[in-house]
């Protein structure tokens, strides 16, 4: 099962994508492709639907970001003896965990602007695929 989002910037719509390839609307099935909507019991509901029975999304049609509704994003540092290494630590004994809190996540076919800082700016992008 692949779902996906598509539709306008800030009101994308839940879809699915079927054995064709065609993305489906899933709009009247669920709300968001969120982890309010991604439960165990939304997603056996989700298998019983007979994809062929919902409206095919046009192929021009964007791609949003593939998840909505996300408020935080917990990582663990599987490279974290690189980041020790890079920043003349010792090495954790325990992989590090950390809490990012989002803005907002964007679709890889989105364009990301980024402003020349006048100061020295630290940050991370991630990639979710």
């Amino acid at each position: 099962m692949k779902l996906l989002r598509f539709g306008p910037l800030g009101a994308e719509k839940p879809g699915i994508l079927d054995a064709d390839h065609n993305i489906r609307d899933l709009s009247g099935i669920i709300d968001d492709v969120s982890g309010l909507e991604l439960g165990d019991e939304a997603l056996a509901r989700l298998r019983e639907v007979d994809l062929t029975q919902l409206q095919i999304v046009p192929a021009n049609t964007r791609i949003g970001a593939c998840v909505g509704q996300v408020g935080k994003f917990i990582c663990i540092g599987l490279n974290y003896a690189d980041h020790a290494a890079e920043s003349g630590l010792a090495l954790p004994e325990e992989p590090v965990v950390s809490l990012r809190r989002l803005r907002r996540f964007v679709a890889r076919t989105m364009t990301l602007k980024f402003h020349a800082p006048r100061s020295k700016l630290t940050g991370k992008l991630s990639w979710v695929w």
